[in-house]
């Protein structure tokens, strides 16, 4: 038996009216040409951005919306919206004109993380790549950097900021006649300081205008220099030292802020006890132990004498201290990834490490040395001006003006040290290519995006050094 439909239930045309969702592309006209595609792949913009927009009122009832812009330039975006990379041809366009209109359809966001994102970067691909040229005749005493690759530069008086595709944004003259320590607060503020000027300023780097100074109110009332600057998400840590160089101490603001909240470390100095008493010249934060770590060094008859101090914030106690007699360090740092510490050498000029593991033990001497062991040359310091960084899993140090790279191997067994953990291994590569190599000592070392950022001695520019097979 055939059921058939009532006749009042048939249409006109005898077939059922089918009812089609609506549709998912959208068709948009840029500059004359037509593209196509999914609403969802313009919502990937955010919800603010003009595309997203116009994915919410697109219909297929509706003429494509028109926007007056190159079609080819966006094209390369839609490209970047659709996969989250540049296509290859992005290489033959300028890169400035592409920010530019990443910026008019608000999507940049999306091009720094493409182009500058901390997550592509590659110790072992990196090679010198740009040089970014600074304006007067001081060479950069200190550079600084932010998440993403903006990077601020310190030379003389002035600060020059270069923004994360690295173009000069401006260039600003402080108070200071020198600037020794500077911090990116964010990409448009610092914090900046110095070992012959009072108080530690938050600069405007577009303006030059100075937020706020932070002072450190010590007995004797005299100005309070400032020595170091470092942070964690939430903090701001300085170390202060008193004009008359007889008390020190570290204070802790609130990054957002900039009141103070803890004040830790505060020593005044008589006599003998300077030894026991230096002021942070390296502040480091290390958030997976949530330890501050406090270094500094003194240059006295006896040699170079110094301590490194691992400081809980929320007591005010020291978790972890070394005092450093014998081959004092010329610079040290901490890795959270690689749970050590590591060292050069004033005298020998070696590269050593100290397991933090060993540090929460106890060892008396938990120094290991990672270089060729030879003698120390009585008289001659071979690790002065050397420095030392860690990024990621990988600790870069300078010696002279080529860059090593240390990393740590995974071997077949491992023997037990002398602490009685495990003993670690580690090799050297030297970084660049042969005619990166040389030069004048390097003085600095930074890292921002996928980038690493150096300087050398008395010349008036930046090295930038990036992943070989970048798309720019």
């Amino acid at each position: 038996m055939i059921k058939t439909m009532a006749p009042s239930a048939l249409p006109r045309n005898g077939f059922k009216k089918n009812h089609r969702p609506e549709s998912n592309i959208a068709t948009i006209d840029v500059g004359g040409q037509l593209f196509q595609t999914t609403k969802q792949t313009l919502t990937l913009a955010g919800p603010d951005s003009l595309l997203s927009k116009i994915s919410d009122s697109a219909a297929p009832h509706l003429p494509p919306p028109f926007i007056d812009r190159d079609p080819e330039l966006f094209s390369i975006l839609l490209s970047l919206l659709r996969t989250g990379n540049l296509p290859s041809k992005a290489k033959a366009l300028d890169l400035h004109d592409l920010i530019s209109e990443s910026q008019f359809y608000g999507i940049e966001t999306l091009m720094v993380d493409s182009l500058s994102n901390p997550d592509h970067f590659d110790a072992f691909n990196l090679e010198k790549s740009l040089t970014l040229p600074l304006n007067g005749r001081d060479s950069p005493s200190v550079i600084a950097t932010t998440p993403f690759g903006s990077v601020h530069v310190a030379h003389g008086s002035k600060i020059t900021s270069f923004d994360w595709s690295l173009r000069k944004k401006a260039t600003i003259l402080t108070e200071f006649s020198a600037v020794d320590s500077m911090l990116a607060v964010s990409t448009e503020l610092a914090a900046v300081g110095a070992t012959d000027f009072s108080g530690l300023q938050i600069v405007d780097l577009g303006t030059g205008s100075v937020r706020e100074t932070l002072s450190w109110e010590n007995v004797t009332r005299s100005g309070s220099t400032v020595q170091a600057i470092g942070s964690s998400q939430e903090s701001l840590f300085v170390s202060f030292e008193s004009s008359r160089r007889n008390s020190n101490s570290i204070m802790i603001y609130d990054l957002n802020t900039m009141c103070p909240v803890n004040e830790i470390g505060h020593y005044e100095i008589f006599g003998a006890q300077i030894n026991s008493a230096l002021p942070a010249t390296k502040l480091k934060w290390v958030p997976g132990y949530n330890l501050l770590m406090a270094s500094g060094s003194h240059s006295g008859p006896s040699g170079v004498c110094g301590n490194i101090k691992f400081w809980d914030i929320r007591s005010g106690n020291v978790a972890w201290e070394v005092n450093e007699k014998v081959d004092c360090f010329s610079d040290v740092t901490v890795s959270e990834e690689l749970s050590a510490m590591f060292k050069i050498g004033v005298n020998s000029g070696e590269v050593f490490y100290a397991d933090l593991r060993s540090l929460s033990l106890g060892v008396e001497q938990p120094w290991v040395c990672l270089g060729d062991k030879r003698k120390m040359v009585s008289g001659k310091k071979e690790g002065v001006g050397c420095r030392i960084e860690s990024h990621g899993s990988q600790v870069y140090c300078s010696k002279g003006g080529d860059l090593e790279l240390w990393s740590e191997v995974a071997v077949g067994s491992r023997k037990s040290s002398g602490g009685g953990s495990e003993a670690r291994h580690f090799r050297k590569n030297v970084m660049g290519r042969m005619k990166d190599m040389g030069g004048s000592r390097i003085t600095n070392l930074a890292f921002g995006g996928n980038k690493m950022f150096m300087t050398r001695k008395d010349q008036q520019y930046v090295e930038v050094w990036q992943n070989s097979a970048r798309g720019y």
